[in-house]
């Protein structure tokens, strides 16, 4: 007679893991995003870093230091849109994770993608605040704030195209995701695309002040659309 397998706790189901399971090879194609998760958080957390560092005491004779720190005002403007920026990519990663239970080779590739992206977002950072002390309307500083609005439309181009992937990639998600959460992903995206290449636009044919305003504004968009951080296997 032949031996049944013994079933499993109850409430248990096969679940997308199973076949999984069954196929010796399958834990070559995923794993579990601890490791992908630790490796993003370090790249967040250097590439804060970098920003601060452009920070610089400026050139000044003795009792020019007050107006000398005053001038470099697009210094301060570029780091704050850089770094809310960047805590607000932290803060979508961090709970886009939470809904995703494995990751497979595709996915640590777009993730790698979306990291670096983000890690170079110090570089655009860096021309803005030194360029803009220069001249806030001379040609270098409409080339300036276009390099970053492409850098930072580059980063929610990655976004979008992340969340498509999961979108057709069903069987990497938690259990129970919210319904539409990965579609308000990609609107938000998308909207992100297009707000920083209008951004950039204005900057080089209107004036450069226009685009970083648009630099600071909207990242704090994106933080109020984020939808609440879930625990991980919640239901719901």
């Amino acid at each position: 007679m032949p031996h049944e397998p013994k079933p499993g706790p109850p409430g248990d189901s096969p679940g997308p893991g199973a076949h999984a399971e069954r196929d010796p090879s399958a834990r070559f194609r995923r794993s579990d995003t601890s490791r992908l998760e630790a490796i993003s958080d370090g790249v967040f957390a250097v590439a804060l870093t970098l920003l601060v560092l452009e920070l610089n005491d400026p050139p000044h004779h003795d009792g020019g230091l007050p107006r000398a720190l005053l001038h470099q005002w697009p210094a301060y403007v570029g780091y704050v849109a850089s770094f809310s920026y960047v805590g607000v990519i932290w803060l979508n990663h961090h709970q886009a994770f939470a809904r995703i239970r494995s990751v497979d080779r595709a996915l640590s590739g777009w993730n790698l993608a979306l990291v670096g992206i983000t890690s170079a977002l110090a570089f655009p950072t860096s021309v803005v605040s030194e360029t803009l002390s220069e001249s806030v309307t001379g040609r270098d500083a409409r080339t300036a704030v276009a390099l970053y609005a492409f850098v930072a439309a580059l980063m929610c181009t990655a976004w979008l195209v992340l969340y498509r992937f999961l979108l057709g990639r069903p069987a990497l998600m938690e259990p129970h995701v919210e319904p539409g959460y990965l579609r308000h992903g990609v609107t938000r995206s998308a909207v992100g695309v297009v707000a920083y290449v209008l951004a950039g636009l204005l900057g080089v044919f209107v004036t450069p002040l226009v685009a970083l305003g648009v630099f600071v504004v909207l990242p704090v968009f994106y933080f109020l659309t984020t939808e609440g951080m879930p625990k991980r296997g919640a239901t719901g």
